[in-house]
């Protein structure tokens, strides 16, 4: 169906067209300068020393808990409220994801004291996953990470240049890793960037991203190398320049379109105190943050009625999504066994509201309107 209020809108326009135009005119379409530029521009913007354009985020998980050296036999604490992913990287690398809980309904970051509970002998890394771009406790998380000296990667997918403390989210880690997936505050369709400060995980980082070649074809074709080694056992995670010419784009816009967010997040909280029955996590969050998507939790509620509001949401004409159906109940982790008592009760009542730039003040009125008819007459 075509609804009045789409849960997410792409914002692309002519620049991108262009964009697309000049890298096809240039004859130079695989990974290049416009990956190199790309890159540059995550380097300036969150004050970091490298950053590896990929493929996709999924890409750039793998290779950071291969840089991190987790091997089969260790285990990676992450969080079960997030995309299949953020579990599946480490499950690459023959590990074992071992999941912890969110903080509740107000938070819905992993929660440091069931990182802490869950750390073992075997307990090699942790990775960070910050939800709708608001920063976990990471003051907390990498005290613990350097107590039992563990790995932290963050999952920043949805926070490009959300803060903590000052600090851009996926610098405060070991590694960062980003997504550019069509609905991403940042989007070229597939594609993902890791940023470290940290000189030998880059170099390995960008060996690995292409089969373990020792130079790369836009280096042989400027006359820089003309032979090369395969000194690794590496991958084919590079992105390409024509996607890469739409991130260069995406990232000039990137700042006023966050900026709009939170004027719209603004509207959503102060709309949603005099609706009763809903929880509004993140309202305590005082940083600036990407508002990548805008999640709420019902009070009091269960898996049907929540599916029940959704479904009368969008008869209104309202998109809805769930973020997310928890990854410790696929079919493929069921043997994990994981209690999570907080992600169980989010997973079944949180309802993801339309979040982008050009959402207008109206627009939100109808949503937490008809939101409110619904849930209480």
């Amino acid at each position: 169906m075509a609804y009045k209020i789409p849960l997410f809108q792409l914002n692309f326009d002519e620049d991108e067209i262009q964009a697309v135009t000049n890298t096809i005119r240039s004859k130079w379409i695989s990974t290049g300068p416009k990956c190199e530029e790309l890159e540059q521009q995550f380097v300036e913007m969150f004050d970091v020393n490298y950053a590896i354009s990929m493929s996709n985020c999924t890409d750039a998980l793998h290779l950071a808990c291969t840089l991190c050296e987790i091997k089969p036999g260790d285990e990676v604490l992450c969080p079960s409220l997030t995309f299949a992913a953020s579990a599946n990287c480490i499950r690459y690398v023959g590990a074992t994801p071992v999941f912890c809980d969110i903080v509740g309904p107000e938070d819905i970051n992993i929660d440091p004291a069931d990182i802490e509970r869950k750390i073992t002998s075997k307990t090699k890394a942790i990775i960070v996953v910050h939800m709708a771009g608001f920063p976990a406790d990471m003051d907390k998380i990498m005290s613990i990470a350097k107590k039992h000296n563990l790995k932290v990667i963050e999952d920043a997918c949805h926070g490009p240049l959300s803060e903590y403390k000052g600090k851009k989210l996926g610098t405060i880690g070991d590694i960062g890793c980003f997504s550019f997936f069509s609905n991403k505050n940042i989007s070229t369709g597939e594609g993902g960037m890791m940023i470290t400060n940290n000189e030998v995980l880059a170099k390995r980082a960008r060996l690995l991203r292409s089969h373990g070649m020792t130079t790369m074809s836009y280096q042989r074709a400027g006359g820089h190398a003309t032979s090369y080694d395969v000194v690794d056992l590496g991958y084919n995670y590079r992105m390409d320049d024509i996607r890469a010419s739409i991130g260069v784009v995406q990232m000039n816009k990137l700042q006023k379109d966050l900026d709009k967010r939170v004027e719209v997040r603004k509207w959503y909280d102060e709309k949603l105190k005099s609706v009763k029955g809903v929880i509004v996590p993140f309202t305590e969050n005082k940083e600036f943050v990407s508002n990548y998507i805008m999640p709420i939790v019902l009070k009091e509620s269960n898996v049907e009625k929540r599916d029940q509001v959704r479904d009368k949401l969008h008869a209104a004409g309202i998109q809805t999504s769930v973020h997310y159906p928890a990854i410790h109940r696929f079919s493929i982790y069921k043997d994990y066994k994981a209690t999570l008592p907080q992600t169980d009760y989010v997973t079944d009542n949180e309802i993801t509201l339309p979040m982008y730039a050009s959402l207008t003040e109206e627009d939100i009125t109808f949503i937490v309107e008809t939101l409110d008819t619904i849930l209480n007459g």
